[in-house]
């Protein structure tokens, strides 16, 4: 298709701030395939590529994304409040609501989202290794965001594959 899509002011931020935060689709693409080439023979990153994209596409998914990012920016530039600065800061352990928001673009698919999404988060391969160092930035929000949008895509991916297979 050598058409291109004209993406809304939301979902062109949401891009644009994964790109700017270090997060490339083909970064999210290759947590697909993590997920999902044991399952799928003939699986190409080109699939795991247009699964992703379909993901970044609902309007659900770009409210958390661009939600999460902004805590993350605001927190870098130390523009909360405390205690929730330092609880964003730190990533602490009992404060789950990163991985509440996550779940809401892991809903968008179904339970097989939940349990890729809690494999990937507990395995952290790929960008959400690097995502996960305390010492690149606050990225309290982003690294569960990008695990979920890889979750959804590889349940996406899973449910086509089901019909088509």
């Amino acid at each position: 298709m050598s058409e291109k899509k004209i993406m809304d002011p939301i979902e062109l931020k949401a891009r644009t701030w994964l790109e700017e935060r270090g997060v490339t689709i083909k970064d999210i693409a290759d947590l697909v395939y993590y997920l999902q080439h044991k399952y799928h023979q003939n699986l190409q990153i080109e699939d795991c590529i247009e699964n992703v994209d379909r993901v970044l596409s609902k309007r659900e998914v770009q409210n958390a994304i661009i939600t999460g990012i902004q805590l993350d920016i605001l927190a870098e530039k130390n523009l909360l409040e405390e205690p929730l600065l330092s609880v964003i800061k730190a990533d602490e352990g009992l404060y789950g609501v990163d991985e509440v928001l996550a779940f809401s673009i892991v809903n968008v698919y179904g339970s097989i989202g939940f349990t890729n999404y809690g494999y990937i988060d507990k395995k952290k391969p790929g960008i959400l290794e690097k995502l996960n160092d305390k010492s690149a930035g606050c990225h309290t929000f982003l690294d569960d965001l990008v695990g979920a949008v890889a979750a959804a895509a590889s349940s996406r991916l899973a449910h086509r594959a089901a019909n088509t297979e």
